[in-house]
């Protein structure tokens, strides 16, 4: 029997690159993403994460479930007060990447969850290193297991490209929480 495992979902193109990462799994997705800048935005990466789930459930016979948390995006400002302004990578991405790791331990606790990980760790921008610290963290916080990960490795990265190409999905050009300067609004 496989192991129930929460996997935090940043976005569809992350995701493509590490699900296949986990087959040995019983997979639920969980998407919450507070810092998104927008509802337009949080809802753009809500629904390539819906059609990405339907089509690797199709192609590749897996049985992915998907949870969204709705979007609240003032409790992630109320996080980061004062840290508006830093570069990525600074003091803000720390809490915000702590932020979305802890409230996913939680609800894998409370809802029974063998294991839980993230997919932030298969982007060239994040630092797993900081993301693995956090989860063990909470795992020792939740007394529930956490999936140590660098999913970058066995190229996730290139998998993540390769698959929003072939299904069309929607790959955003920033994390989230402030667009560069050189996107439309």
């Amino acid at each position: 029997m496989k192991k129930k495992m929460l996997l935090h979902s940043c976005c569809a193109p992350c995701t493509s690159g590490v699900a296949w990462q986990l087959t040995d799994y019983d997979i639920t997705l969980l998407f919450y993403n507070p810092n998104l800048d927008s509802e337009e935005e949080y809802n753009r990466r809500l629904d390539a994460l819906k059609k990405l789930v339907e089509y690797l459930n199709r192609d590749y016979d897996y049985d992915l479930k998907l949870i969204a948390i709705p979007y609240d995006h003032s409790q992630f400002l109320n996080k980061i007060k004062g840290r508006e302004n830093d570069q990525e990578g600074g003091e803000r991405c720390k809490i915000c990447i702590g932020e979305r790791l802890e409230f996913t331990a939680k609800y894998a606790s409370e809802n029974n969850y063998d294991i839980w990980a993230s997919t932030l760790s298969v982007s060239p921008h994040k630092n797993h290193e900081m993301i693995n610290a956090w989860g063990q963290t909470f795992q020792d916080k939740y007394d529930v297991e956490y999936l140590p990960s660098n999913f970058k490795k066995n190229n996730g990265y290139l998998r993540s490209i390769e698959l929003s190409k072939k299904y069309g999905i929607y790959r955003q050009r920033y994390c989230g929480c402030t667009p560069p300067k050189d996107i439309e609004q």
